[in-house]
Parts: C-alpha cells; structure tokens; sequence
C-alpha cells in the first residue's frame, strides 16, 4: 500500500509517528509530509527531529514543496492520513484552499475518490470545528478523532496510542495487533 502521512502543528505527534513506523514495519511505502509547526511539535512532544523520520519513510516533504509529485492527481496512492491535525488544515481542507503540500494532497484525494483519513487533535470543538468536519465527511473523508477507548484496559500511555493507531490500520483494512478488540480479552 502506498500512503501519505502528513503531521501538522496539532499536539499528539506520536499518533503519526506511531503510523508511520508500523506501516513501514509492514513494508508499506510511506511518503510524509511535515509543517514547520508540526516539526516543533515533534522537537517538543518526542525530543526528535524531522530527519529521524526519514528511516522509515520513502520520502519526506516539507509543507511548502508544492511541486512535489505527492500534488498531483498522477500520483497514485491508496491513503491519506493527517495525524495529528489541526483545526486550521482541517479548515483549509473543507474549504478547498490547497494552500501548501498537505491541503493539496488532501484536496487530490478527495477529488480522485481516495481515502483521506483525518485524525482532529482538539477539544473542546466549537461549530466552526464541527461544520469544517461535517463538510469534509460529506466530501468523502473520514473525520477520526483522537479519542482512545477504556475497554481494552489501557496500562499505559503506548496502550491509548496503539489504540488510535489501530483505528486507522482498521480504516485501511490492515491487519494488527495493536489492541484487544470488544469482548475478546
């Protein structure tokens, strides 16, 4: 499978990290897209730097790389997943402004019919948050909030992270073992 990951300037960088690092350990090509906000994010939360990403990416874009294949229709992918995302790409994005690598990424997916997978970082939501939501999934997206389920009985923070995690591998039909699903403990 060949997806795009794009990490923006929201908090819980881990979630993309987490990703990005199975989906490479599975031998899927990985293209990953970075702000500059979602590179102090990463110094930040994780202590690392964008380049430590590149072990386990096929490539890594800034924002800004507009010229990038990842723009076109032409690039075949199979998945676009924003995770974390902001409030501000989240609204670029159901608003059609294709302003840097991500929003056009995203505005391709949604325009080629394929999946674009967008993971909120946020709370409380307001309406504006909500109706930029409601647009996108009445685009085709998927809005998959980073909100972890208890029913697994986390033991740590890893425990609530795999658990989004394997939400998204679940929304891309992959298989894993990253949590204990309902009534099978």
């Amino acid at each position: 499978m060949r997806v795009i990951i794009a990490i923006t300037g929201a908090s819980g960088a881990i979630y993309g990290v987490r990703l990005i690092e199975h989906l490479h350990s599975k031998g899927h090509e990985v293209h990953v897209i970075l702000t500059k906000a979602g590179a102090k994010i990463l110094k930040h939360e994780l202590n690392m730097k964008p380049n430590d990403l590149r072990g386990f990416c096929s490539n890594l874009y800034d924002e800004n790389d507009i010229e990038a294949p990842l723009s076109s229709g032409s690039f075949i992918f199979d998945a676009m997943i924003i995770a974390p995302c902001s409030m501000k790409t989240l609204a670029f994005i159901a608003h059609g402004l294709s302003h840097n690598l991500i929003t056009r990424a995203a505005d391709v997916a949604l325009k080629e019919r394929r999946k674009l997978i967008i993971v909120p970082r946020e709370t409380p939501l307001n309406k504006i948050h909500l109706l930029n939501m409601l647009k996108i999934i009445n685009l085709g997206g998927i809005i998959l909030p980073a909100c972890p389920a208890f029913y697994h009985k986390p033991k740590s923070l890893d425990d609530l992270v795999n658990f989004i995690v394997g939400k998204i591998l679940d929304q891309l039909n992959i298989e894993h073992n990253l949590f204990s699903r309902w009534g099978q403990r």
